[in-house]
């Protein structure tokens, strides 16, 4: 479970930038007290156009940066005070994610099942079953400067996946991706409902959204502009598609901020 509360990130900024942003302020706010909860065997989708926040909000959840105020718990952690066991329990995929060039795909991922402590048994079990989910067999002993950026990224999902985390973090995982391969990805996320965990998504791609969200949250300039459940959204709509919706909630949020 995921429970995010009054969450609000700022960063400095320095003379140069206020002066390109045109600004006296010395800091901008990035995440503006924002709130809600993933829960298990759902997928939340966070979304938001460019700039919103989301990447801002997934990185402060996956302990990459610590909040400015409010809290987050992850599986029970708090993110600021217990991060080391958030990190225990939790997946974090993105689109960006860089990766060794000069290591093999099997030398990345036995470095992170160390990295986690996952035992001989049960990495050889969770490795070949992801292996053979993402079909890496034939590039695992290839060095990661040789591969496609498909490939890459199915080594950035077994690295995630390799501890068996109980909480998953997926920012724009199928950015650029060929189909095949983001069908590979959809289907993990299907996949990791199934197992009762816990799956915030964050995506451009409304089609994925339509298939897989059980919750969603919109953010727009930092600030909280929808959370409620998917049934209630398209029960809600007033418009035509589900792109057509977000749209007029992210420009009806910028009117009235």
């Amino acid at each position: 479970m995921i429970e995010v509360n009054n969450l609000v990130k700022s960063f400095d900024l320095s003379r140069k930038q206020r002066k390109e942003l045109n600004t006296k302020e010395t800091e901008v706010r990035a995440v503006n007290n924002i709130s809600f909860s993933c829960q298990p065997g759902r997928v939340f989708s966070l979304l938001g156009p460019n700039g919103a926040g989301k990447t801002t909000t997934l990185r402060m959840i996956s302990t990459m940066l610590k909040p400015s105020a409010g809290t987050i718990k992850v599986a029970g952690h708090d993110v600021t005070k217990n991060a080391q066991e958030v990190r225990k329990n939790i997946g974090f995929l993105t689109g960006s994610t860089g990766l060794y060039q000069r290591l093999t795909a099997n030398e990345i991922v036995q470095y992170f099942g160390d990295l986690y402590g996952v035992s001989k048994d049960v990495f050889k079990q969770r490795k070949e079953k992801l292996y053979t989910l993402l079909d890496m067999h034939d590039f695992a002993k290839k060095r990661i400067g040789q591969l496609s950026t498909g490939m890459k990224q199915k080594v950035s999902i077994t690295r995630t996946m390799i501890h068996d985390p109980q909480v998953v973090v997926f920012d724009e995982p199928t950015s650029g991706l060929d189909v095949i391969t983001a069908e590979n990805i959809i289907q993990l996320i299907q996949d990791c409902k199934e197992e009762g965990k816990t799956v915030i998504f964050s995506s451009h791609i409304m089609s994925e959204v339509d298939l897989l969200c059980d919750d969603l949250a919109i953010i727009h300039k930092g600030k909280l502009l929808y959370s409620d459940t998917m049934d209630n959204f398209r029960t809600q709509m007033k418009t035509n598609s589900l792109t057509e919706e977000f749209i007029r909630i992210v420009k009806a949020g910028s009117q009235s901020a």
